[in-house]
């Protein structure tokens, strides 16, 4: 019985993603409970409601099924810093944050401008 539980627990083992290259796990409901519960305090024309929050973080959390290998291990530990800072955790925000930086990494560099110098043409 003993070699059965040390078998399963060496293959079991060998087939384990390792952390980073997950999803995390983010606590979306309570980030969703507290926004209906702001935007009711608030009282906005147009409240977002819990269904509408959680359909966000749930479309968010498959998109970054798809995007999460295709960064970095450091950018991904960075956004997932700020998705999570404060206690509100958000999986939007996590795809924003990934969004933000391939938009980054993808545009060129802006020309250096010079703007109305009075020694703009000595030189």
């Amino acid at each position: 019985m003993k070699i059965l539980l040390v078998s399963l627990a060496m293959i079991g083992g060998q087939t384990a993603i390792p952390v980073s290259e997950r999803v995390p796990q983010l606590n979306v409901e309570a980030t969703c409970k507290a926004t209906v519960a702001t935007d009711k305090a608030m009282a906005l024309d147009l409240p977002q409601t819990y269904d509408d929050c959680m359909r966000d973080e749930n479309s968010a959390l498959q998109q970054l099924h798809s995007v999460w290998l295709t960064n970095s291990e450091s950018l991904r530990n960075r956004c997932e810093g700020e998705a999570t800072a404060g206690g509100n955790d958000s999986y939007v925000d996590l795809l924003t944050c990934m969004q933000m930086a391939d938009w980054a990494k993808s545009t060129p560099d802006a020309p250096k401008l010079r703007g109305a110098s009075k020694n703009r043409n000595k030189l």
